[in-house]
């Protein structure tokens, strides 16, 4: 690895697991969330209310809103947590936007709206599970949590199911209103599977990384 690297505390597999893990999740709103009508909360989800709204692709609104939240909890983050988001930022942008090159695998799936919930979510849960197990997120859900958490008092579980209600409810204006319980569900699992690879034994998870620069 490379001196930067080094001493950002980087290394080699960590990398690559989290750039297969946000490639991975790419993979899923892509051919899942994006065609289903089953959307996810926090900045997932954001994504996919601007790409309807505004035809603005979630591999150029993921990097933008990213990036925010990771400029506004700097302060709370340890560089090696940060660098791995970045890391994790840009595949996740690069892979979509490669994805976006060919049709989508799936278009039935429209059609399951309970299936594409659990698929989907196995795509969010395990993509951004191993990344913050990895050492850092492939969204900024995390650095916004912790900030809005560090202002408020707020537990940071709060923080996460505020957002995502708030998402959800502005995902009122193209979803309908039967489809948004399967996104709540979504919301849930994919929560859960996050909740589950950060148990398996062996490693630190991210948040616990997480510190002071």
């Amino acid at each position: 690895m490379c001196k930067l690297c080094r001493s950002l505390g980087l290394t080699g597999k960590d990398s690559l697991i989290s750039v297969f893990g946000s490639a991975f999740l790419a993979f899923g709103l892509y051919n899942v969330h994006a065609l289903s009508g089953v959307t996810e909360g926090g900045v997932l989800g954001l994504t996919l209310l601007l790409d309807r709204w505004f035809s603005i692709s979630p591999s150029v609104s993921g990097a933008i809103l990213n990036v925010l939240c990771y400029g506004l909890g700097w302060k709370l983050l340890g560089k090696r947590f940060l660098a791995y988001s970045f890391l994790s930022t840009v595949s996740f942008s690069l892979s979509y936007k490669l994805y976006e090159q060919f049709p989508p695998l799936w278009p039935e799936i429209a059609n399951y709206p309970l299936l594409a919930a659990f698929v989907g979510a196995i795509f969010v849960g395990v993509g951004a599970g191993v990344c913050v197990r990895a050492g850092g997120a492939p969204g900024g859900d995390d650095a916004l949590a912790m900030s809005v958490s560090h202002l408020t008092g707020w537990s940071i579980e709060r923080v996460y199911l505020l957002s995502d209600l708030i998402v959800l409810l502005l995902s009122l204006s193209y979803i309908p209103v039967r489809r948004i319980g399967f996104s709540l569900l979504t919301v849930i699992l994919s929560g859960q599977i996050i909740g589950l690879i950060q148990k398996i034994p062996g490693k630190k998870t991210a948040e616990r990384d997480a510190g002071p620069t």
